[in-house]
């Protein structure tokens, strides 16, 4: 794998948000795993010289567009403060199926207010807003897989 290669991986990770990359192909491993800010690149020895790899071009074509959601609409000079899921695991919206939703885009929230759960190997993880405001945005819907670090809601500060 040349450098350029692997600048064009780190964009495409970068470009998508990813808290982690893993690919192998011909004996040759890199995994890219998002370390706060940093990113962390580990590369295995091949067991044998590796054929070129596959453009990351056509690896991103090749696999499906997950289109993030576009960024609340909000006023120039508003503060936005994004919460992220701290864990990895299923994000609830209710407490339990069929209730209400503990906050729907419009809702005004106080800091320590619960916003979701997120269950992580059998235990619900109870998120809690950083900061008072109106939820402008929820990224995720009920029931949908969450990684560490991804976007759940954007809160306009108040």
């Amino acid at each position: 794998m040349n450098l350029d290669a692997l600048k064009d991986i780190l964009n495409l990770v970068r470009e998508h948000e990813l808290a982690e990359f893993e690919m192998e192909h011909d004996g040759l491993k890199v995994r890219i795993r998002k370390a706060g800010r940093e990113y962390v690149v580990t590369q295995a020895a091949p067991a044998a010289a590796p054929a070129p790899l596959a453009s990351v071009a056509s690896l991103a074509a090749a696999a499906p567009a997950v289109a993030a959601p576009p960024p609340p609409a909000v006023d120039a000079g508003v503060s936005l403060a994004v919460i992220k899921a701290p864990i990895v695991g299923t994000l609830y919206r209710s407490a339990e199926p069929g209730s209400k939703p503990f906050v729907e885009v419009g809702s005004i929230v106080k800091k320590g207010q619960v916003l979701c759960i997120i269950e992580a190997m059998k235990l619900m993880n109870e998120i809690e807003c950083e900061c008072d405001g109106e939820i402008v945005a929820a990224y995720v819907d009920n029931g949908q897989p969450v990684q560490f670090g991804d976007r759940l809601f954007a809160v306009k500060l108040s």
